[in-house]
């Protein structure tokens, strides 16, 4: 919990400091950003409650993160209503995504980076185009572009970005696989990486334990 407040204190300084000055445009940024967060969070947890029976801290933090990526590529461009927006869609298709992930694929993604930062900044790139409008509360549109126009541009962004994504990730896990390996034993992992690969005894001689 304390990690993410950090986070999300931390992503005021990176969406509203993209505006490059102190004005309007940060003020909105930063608004629409800390609203985006907080729905999502809520959305997330609302989820939980209802097919768990109580909501998870966890999945509380993790509804965080995903409003905030989502909003991210939208910050500069829309209003409170759309940040409103993005925050329900965010937590709801993170959280669809993390399952589908984890159980459906069994991918080992512990900080859930695709089902989060993937999904989330897509789904704000795309909906920047829907939710810019002025009578949405956002920027409006530049002379001569429609949303449907300006939907194109940011669905050709996400798919160079997500092709990129792909053949560098299948190129670099392909090289580190031949140099390094990608896991290691099962017993090895379930000792843990700091005391098997690292060294690392600090934790045992602070309780008690042998340094050899």
């Amino acid at each position: 919990m304390v990690g993410a407040a950090m986070l999300w204190v931390g992503w005021f300084g990176f969406n509203a400091g993209s505006a490059l000055t102190s004005g309007a445009d940060a003020g909105m940024a930063m608004l629409v950003t800390h609203t985006a967060a907080a729905v999502a969070s809520l959305t997330w947890m609302a989820i939980e409650w209802l097919r768990f029976g109580k909501p998870s801290l966890v999945g509380t933090v993790t509804g965080t993160i995903a409003g905030l990526a989502t909003i991210t590529p939208a910050s500069g461009f829309v209003g409170p209503m759309g940040a409103v927006i993005i925050g329900v869609a965010s937590g709801s298709l993170c959280y669809v995504a993390v399952q589908v992930v984890k159980q459906r694929f069994a991918v080992d993604d512990s900080l859930d980076v695709f089902g989060v930062h993937g999904v989330g900044g897509m789904t704000g790139t795309l909906l920047t185009a829907v939710l810019m409008p002025v009578g949405l509360g956002g920027v409006g549109f530049a002379e001569g572009v429609t949303m449907s126009s300006q939907f194109v541009v940011q669905a050709i962004g996400v798919g160079s970005a997500a092709i990129w994504s792909a053949v560098a990730s299948f190129v670099l896990i392909k090289i580190t696989q031949m140099v390094v390996g990608l896991r290691v034993d099962p017993d090895i992992e379930t000792q843990g990486l700091d005391l098997s690969e690292h060294g690392e005894t600090g934790y045992n001689v602070a309780f008690g334990g042998s340094s050899k």
